[in-house]
């Protein structure tokens, strides 16, 4: 493999960020249990507190995601200004409509008009919110499904989906956008209402530019080609985000990169041809996962750090060979240019960066030695940790 520019590599590197989930700080766990552990935020704020040691030593995760009604506080504005002390932005706001037993049958699709309109306010409200944050993105995953074929009108379901999106679009102000995210199953096992990134592209094409789609890692049947979906909504201009995790068998939300690297360097190689990395295109790159045996702020920085290095060998493909050899019909030679960056140890320019922005190059071993695990273990003693419960 010639030598790269790695001025250029660098650069990108640098400008790189990457999105941290509140949520990631808290109690998580399967549909069996959840397992506390010690010095798991208790606020919002304290979510902010671990957040903001993330950054500090990866320099690449200045926003935070809010789930509404997890993160609710009765000030955002203040909320946001805490962030901003502690060198953070509030970033996409998840909307949370699966967590009520008004919604067992539906939100936004349910049969049940006053049940649609439950689900509606609750949208809108956190379009509200992201007014008093600055947030850009509103990010919207639904539950909604049946279990029995016959249960309900499968159409009828998609013309209220539709109804109630278009309502929601029409609120949002200047520069803030929805992000649609689709799922292949559970918690419904017979249909689910955006079950694939098809009807989420359909959707977000008839309501406007202002509506795109987020694709979650794991929420792909085994064997999908998600690098092939992301290629294609680039290049429609309809990629509005990443929720990167890892599967090995459903929506497993382990660490991002953990179960297959190879496939979180493919979704980056297309995202870097695709010029996806630019400000200009506008994709929010962030984590959604559960920790849920491992410790919270360390699997996050790993997360981060997995991410940095799948973009890495991203851009150390030699396009100029790749499209030679694919010009040429050169079928291994192709594969050997990809392979040839894959196969390349990034963690010695990644640590060069991070010295070069001042920061320790082990961002891992810097959070060991910075003491916060026992400051927060310690100083969290009482009160009821965040966490989803199970």
């Amino acid at each position: 493999m010639p030598d790269p520019d790695l001025s250029a590599v660098k650069a990108a590197l640098t400008a790189q960020r990457i999105e941290t989930p509140s949520w990631g700080y808290g109690n998580s766990g399967t549909r069996f249990k959840v397992f506390a552990q010690p010095g798991v935020p208790r606020t919002p704020e304290e979510k902010l507190d671990d957040a903001a040691r993330v950054h500090e030593h990866t320099g690449v995760a200045p926003t935070v995601a809010l789930h509404i009604p997890w993160d609710r506080v009765e000030d955002y504005g203040a909320l946001a200004a805490y962030a901003q002390e502690r060198g953070l932005r509030l970033g996409t706001v998840n909307a949370n409509v699966f967590q009520d037993d008004d919604y067992k049958l539906g939100s936004v699709t349910h049969p049940d008009a006053s049940v649609r309109r439950k689900a509606l306010a609750h949208l809108l409200e956190c379009v509200d919110i992201m007014d008093a944050t600055g947030s850009r993105d509103l990010k919207l995953w639904f539950a909604d499904g049946t279990n029995y074929p016959g249960q309900d009108d499968i159409r009828a379901r998609q013309d209220r989906l539709a109804e109630v999106l278009s309502e929601v679009y029409a609120r949002l102000g200047d520069g803030q956008r929805m992000l649609l995210e689709y799922k292949l199953f559970e918690p419904s096992f017979y249909t689910t209402d955006v079950p694939d990134w098809g009807t989420a592209y359909a959707h977000c094409l008839r309501l406007g530019p202002k509506a795109q789609v987020v694709v979650d890692t794991g929420h792909h049947a085994p064997g999908t080609n998600i690098e092939f979906i992301v290629a294609l909504l680039l290049r429609e201009g309809k990629l509005g985000g990443f929720d990167f995790n890892s599967r090995f068998y459903a929506d497993d939300d382990l660490m991002a990169g953990a179960a297959d690297p190879f496939q979180l360097f493919r979704i980056m190689y297309e995202v870097v041809r695709g010029d996806g990395l630019s400000e200009a295109a506008g994709i929010a790159f962030m984590l959604d996962q559960c920790h849920n045996i491992e410790p919270k702020i360390p699997a996050i920085i790993r997360s981060v750090m997995n991410v940095q290095e799948a973009t890495a060998k991203a851009l150390l493909v030699d396009r100029e060979a790749l499209a030679e050899a694919q010009r040429s019909g050169d079928v291994l030679g192709a594969n050997a240019v990809l392979m040839d960056a894959y196969d390349t140890d990034v963690r010695p320019l990644l640590a060069q960066v991070r010295e070069e922005s001042g920061r320790d190059p082990d961002p891992v071993a810097a959070y060991r030695r910075s003491g916060w695990a026992q400051k927060i273990t310690e100083g969290r003693k009482g009160g009821q940790q965040a966490g989803w419960g199970a």
